[in-house]
């Protein structure tokens, strides 16, 4: 299928040969009829590709802060590296779609096959969306109309929190597609609006509508047109939809308010906010979140929970719904706000002339109804298959294309000698055509089924976590070699039906492996050495400055993530391990206030080893990220070994050694997967044995329970089903 995309770092618009999404639960294939161009967010986001890196800095100094502090803990190179791929990453355009549903998810209720619906898909010729940002179209609303729902609800939101009363009078700042439709709403709710724009197309249309105009032509002179517009008392309130980058429009709102007004931001400006505006006539301010309730609650919008109406009357479904039933019943106009169409196949066109005419508002989309079977696959590599056909040969697939599969792993394993196959991503078939292209694999897939019946003989996963069971135990019963990024899996009983899969092998057992990438990074090998001489057990003291995520997040879901001691805090509790060369025997852990709030993410990890050895993971999400992130000090007859965020190692009591540093941070990847390719290609023992990943694993999930339970653990007791 065609899929519209952004490079933020080239500037180029595109349309994309991609895969078609598989259908998921709780969610609706759509095939597109129309979509809409966002003529405020769509062209801040082309505007800001063709910035310059200096512009792109300027307009987000949060972030520059963010490197330099990246840069002293990190590295430059490995910096650079980082943003220049954030850069790269294919944007997904478009955000107000139209179409018909095709299929329908497991637990979907409401809606079925051949449906109409308005949703908040991006510009492609099929999209899948959850149920609940979805709208059935009233059969009276023609395709074109019920594009303007998702724009229509942002700008009903800002009504809802401005709360409107009969005979108010209220100013409009900024014209554009939201700002026309605020106005209507306005107008309908019995308030008289004067619209300010500085494009007087736009205000004739506002005119049209109902509402009083101006247009500025000075400094102060809207101030006092806002005034006399309110018989001198000043507005009821200020609804902005403008985008702008001064700080004079919200410095304006505030002076045109009566005493006590609402000002309502539901566009982007400026907000260096004076005090003496707000503090003389006590306004009140508030920002709106886009469509209203649920948004970006993936309970609400991913998962399908919805809220009781008796508690939140309007979610952004229902606004999704009101907005609908308003243009069914005549009371938005939205013919009017349309003034350019467009097919599909033109929409870099329809780009330029939405950057490029100040005039353009409302430009439609309109995509071809053709009956086309559609592929689930792309072939990015055009080469032979009789190329793969070599017994011996490594021949790869990547099962994951979100951040730390595009940024971390494809690039190491694009440096080994491996054939890569297939890069697959169930619902983002965008970025596995990036990841594709960009590191030569030869095909970007959503159907994962397809992956996992290929010649393929190596399957490295990284999707969320929630999902590596399954797909492990998926691939080892096709008899692949199988690579999982951290953790192995959530709970004892996926351990438990991963280990009998595993170990019903009898001959020619595939290997599986956990991405515990620390293991191999030279500073680790270079400790490795150094403990070559020890006499005795050893002291172990790891320090993870984690970061603050926040509770909402996915990692912190126990049901999908896992949460960060056994999705994250696993990786240095298999590194102790992997350094004492000794079982896991006890763990205890304390957490940080857990009855304060549910993130069970700030812990000492206390652990002991069956040689004796004892060790300590620190794993800390309320530091500050201008700290290096990762800490190891090693204590053993009468020396030291510290290794300072995988850049510099240092020995203490040592005669022979003093110090070993690498320009760049190496946490071990590359070397990794060198070995993992080699060693299937060449043959020999795992990486890491089985039952240390076992090990590792039953000491995360000792850690959370210890931490929630305030009790030492020991393994073998507590899990006599592994032993």
């Amino acid at each position: 299928m065609k899929q519209i995309l952004q490079n933020l770092k080239t500037g180029i618009t595109e349309i994309a040969e991609v895969p078609v999404p598989i259908i998921k639960k709780g969610c609706l294939l759509i095939k597109t009829t129309n979509s809409l161009l966002s003529a405020g967010t769509e062209r801040m986001l082309v505007e800001f590709g063709k910035a310059s890196l200096i512009d792109k800095a300027k307009q987000q100094p949060d972030k520059v802060k963010q490197i330099i502090d990246k840069i002293k803990t990190d590295g430059l190179i490995s910096t650079v590296n980082t943003v220049f791929n954030r850069l790269d990453e294919p944007l997904p355009m478009g955000y107000c779609n139209v179409g018909e549903v095709i299929d329908v998810g497991a637990n979907v209720s409401g809606f079925q096959i051949g449906d109409r619906v308005a949703s908040n898909g991006a510009h492609a010729e099929y999209v899948c969306i959850p149920q609940n940002l979805c709208a059935k179209i009233p059969q009276n609303v023609t395709n074109e109309q019920a594009t303007f729902t998702v724009l229509g609800s942002i700008g009903l939101q800002g009504v809802r929190l401005f709360k409107p009363e009969l005979g108010e009078k209220v100013i409009v700042y900024g014209a554009g597609l939201i700002g026309l439709i605020v106005i209507q709403l306005l107008l309908a709710s019995g308030c008289e609006v004067l619209a300010i724009d500085l494009n007087k197309d736009r205000l004739e249309i506002a005119k049209k509508f109902g509402a009083q105009i101006y247009c500025p032509v000075g400094k102060t002179d809207q101030v006092s047109q806002a005034v006399a517009f309110s018989d001198g008392i000043g507005v009821d309130g200020v609804i902005i939809t403008a985008s702008a980058k001064t700080d004079e429009i919200i410095h304006y709102a505030a002076q045109m308010c009566r005493k006590r007004g609402r000002i309502v931001l539901v566009g982007v400006v400026g907000l260096n906010i004076q005090r003496s505006d707000f503090y003389e006539k006590e306004l009140t301010f508030q920002v709106s979140c886009s469509y209203g309730p649920g948004r970006y609650d993936n309970q609400y919008e991913q998962n399908g929970l919805d809220y009781p109406v008796g508690f939140v009357r309007w979610t952004e479904g229902r606004n999704f719904n009101a907005i609908l039933s308003s243009i069914s019943s005549g009371k938005i106009d939205i013919n009017s706000l349309i003034t350019h169409r467009f097919d599909f196949s033109q929409s870099v066109e329809a780009y330029k002339t939405m950057t490029e005419n100040k005039n353009a508002l409302g430009i439609i989309l309109k995509y071809s109804q053709k009956k086309e079977s559609f592929s689930y696959t792309v072939k990015i590599k055009k080469e032979s298959d009789s190329v793969i056909n070599s017994s011996n040969k490594c021949i790869m697939a990547l099962i994951g294309a979100g951040n730390y599969a595009k940024m971390t792993l494809a690039p190491s394993i694009a440096k080994t000698s491996a054939k890569l196959e297939y890069v697959a991503a169930r619902t983002n078939g965008a970025n596995a055509v990036h990841i594709a292209k960009k590191y030569g694999f030869r095909y970007a897939t959503t159907d994962i089924n397809e992956v996992l019946n290929s010649k393929t003989n190596l399957i490295c996963i990284a999707t969320s976590h929630n999902s590596h069971a399954s797909l492990i135990k998926a691939s080892l019963n096709m008899k692949k070699h199988t690579f999982v990024e951290k953790p192995l899996c959530l709970n004892e009983e996926e351990l438990l039906s991963i280990k009998k899969i595993y170990e019903d092998f009898k001959t020619e057992k595939p290997l599986l492996m956990v991405g515990f990438n620390r293991r191999f990074s030279s500073h680790i090998q270079k400790i490795k050495e150094l403990l070559s001489i020890k006499s005795g057990p050893i002291s172990l003291c790891f320090n993870a400055n984690a970061g603050f995520i926040p509770e909402n997040h996915w990692t912190q879901d126990p049901n999908i993530g896992g949460g960060r001691i056994i999705g994250e805090a696993c990786h240095y509790i298999d590194l102790l391990q992997y350094l004492t060369e000794s079982r896991i025997k006890t763990v205890n852990c304390q957490f940080l206030s857990p009855k304060s709030n549910n993130l069970f993410d700030t812990a000492t990890i206390s652990i002991g080893f069956e040689d004796g050895s004892i060790g300590v993971v620190n794993y800390f999400s309320n530091g500050n990220k201008s700290y290096p992130k990762e800490k190891l000090e090693v204590f053993f007859d009468g020396k030291i070994i510290v290794l300072d965020n995988f850049n510099k190692t240092t020995g203490y009591g040592f005669s022979h050694f003093s110090h070993y540093t690498t320009w760049n941070q190496d946490k071990g990847h590359d070397i990794q997967f060198s070995k993992l390719v080699n060693l299937i290609e060449k043959g020999g023992k795992p990486l890491i044995p089985f039952h240390e990943i076992i090990n590792s694993t039953l000491a995360s999930f000792a850690a959370q329970k210890s931490g929630k339970e305030h009790r030492t653990i020991i393994i073998d007791d507590e899990y006599p089903q592994f032993v």
